[in-house]
């Protein structure tokens, strides 16, 4: 498949379903080469009871004449995330893309009321789940992908706005993942202060 990012390698983190799995799948019909990722996957369902997996999003994309790699990872822990950057960059040489969709319709994030009358028992849970694999994931992408001093990292959160909805924890998250890419935004900004003839072609 021909399209605009041909030659280009992306890894979409959370690619089983939702928002996830039709970014990957519009990325694979642009052309470029998709790393599906996720803990889904044939034979090792959701843990919330949900039929999807990585599986049939990379299946998805090679059937519409694009090309993934289904990779199961779990992204809160750090040496899978690592594991799969380093087969990425054995496999392709390159990244040019993260799309960083891990954990955005986890169910523990599902309780709406007051924050008086939030339960707390997943919070740590939570916080790993839909943060810090977020952190480790960007950690590692950008490692590989300052190298060549070409960084585009997308953040899929909840609106355009700092508010968020559902409870202290699911507003924390929101607001959190906002403040990563603008904190990321900043600290990638030298990256880009090369001339067109400084860029690896």
């Amino acid at each position: 498949m021909n399209g605009p990012l041909t030659g280009k390698v992306a890894l979409v983190a959370g690619a089983t379903r939702g928002a996830g799995r039709g970014i990957a799948r519009a990325l694979g019909e642009a052309g470029a080469t998709v790393y599906c990722t996720g803990r889904s996957t044939r034979g090792n369902p959701s843990a919330y009871a949900r039929p999807e997996t990585i599986d049939e999003t990379a299946g998805m994309i090679a059937a519409a004449g694009g090309t993934a790699v289904a990779v199961r990872v779990d992204h809160t822990i750090e040496s899978e995330v690592e594991a799969v950057l380093a087969r990425i960059d054995s496999e392709s040489g390159r990244l040019d893309l993260l799309v960083n969709g891990v954990a955005g319709e986890d169910p523990m994030m599902h309780e709406w009321g007051s924050f008086w009358t939030t339960g707390t028992a997943n919070g740590e849970a939570i916080f790993r789940q839909s943060i810090l694999s977020h952190i480790i994931t960007a950690k590692h992408a950008a490692r590989l992908m300052v190298r060549d001093k070409l960084v585009l990292i997308v953040e899929v959160t909840e609106s355009d706005v700092l508010s968020a909805g559902g409870n202290p924890l699911t507003q924390t998250v929101k607001l959190a993942l906002k403040g990563l890419a603008l904190n990321m935004a900043a600290e990638l900004k030298p990256v880009y202060l090369v001339t067109g003839s400084d860029r690896p072609k």
